[in-house]
């Protein structure tokens, strides 16, 4: 298991931390969610970034979404588009964002992926997951 390279204080632990840089401009993020009986599960997501904060397009009926809503402690990692991780893992907490701000989350993944902008690739079922980098 890959560790993060945040240097550990002596202040407690979930303090929100900027995007480490081995995340930032990548094409793919490994989201690690847990199951009930704390097996990871990883994927390979797109994600956009704003404000230190990191936002994943999934659908509601999703393993993933179903698992962050369990327990929204999560792992990312820089990946390929496979799914092999090529740096270091970090914790992070993932919150699911309400309708109202999906707008402007669409809009950080769709600013980095052309793809993300054609219609018919959104469904009705999709959400919006807000991941924030915590030590």
């Amino acid at each position: 298991m890959l560790v993060c390279c945040v240097a550990r204080t002596s202040a407690p632990y979930n303090i929100p931390m900027p995007v480490p840089p081995e995340i930032k401009g990548q094409k793919y993020t490994a989201l690690a969610t847990f199951r009930k009986n704390g097996t990871p599960v990883r994927t390979p997501v797109w994600f956009g970034e704003k404000d230190d904060k990191l936002y994943v397009m999934t659908r509601s009926d999703s393993g993933k979404y179903k698992r962050i809503k369990n327990n929204p402690q999560v792992r990312i990692a820089p990946c390929t588009m496979r799914g092999k991780i090529i740096g270091p893992e970090c914790g992070a907490t993932a919150r699911i964002l309400p309708p109202e701000d999906w707008t402007w989350a669409r809009k950080t993944v769709e600013r980095k992926y052309w793809l993300a902008r054609i219609p018919f690739l959104w469904s009705k079922q999709n959400v919006y997951l807000e991941i924030e980098v915590a030590l």
